[in-house]
């Protein structure tokens, strides 16, 4: 029962950890998105559904960076197993 505890354990600070990290990526994208000028390219920059487009926006944008830094740290640690 201890190693089956072990890995529970193992998972569960793995999904919290990917749970902070997209977290985090959304927040820095959200804060990269203020300095673009939506202005040109919507109708009505300060209406509700153009700050939901820069929501979406943070969403995934922060998503795919979030994907891509937990796909790397994952890489590397494989690295390990050929040295």
């Amino acid at each position: 029962m201890d190693i089956s505890n072990a890995l529970e354990f193992s998972m569960g600070m793995t999904g919290l950890v990917s749970i902070t990290v997209v977290l985090l990526c959304i927040g820095l994208s959200w804060w990269a998105l203020q300095q673009f000028r939506f202005d040109l390219f919507v109708k009505q920059p300060r209406s509700a559904p153009a700050k939901m487009l820069q929501v979406l926006l943070s969403i995934a944008l922060g998503y795919q960076i979030a994907r891509f830094v937990l796909d790397y740290y994952n890489w590397s640690t494989l690295l390990k197993g050929m040295f």
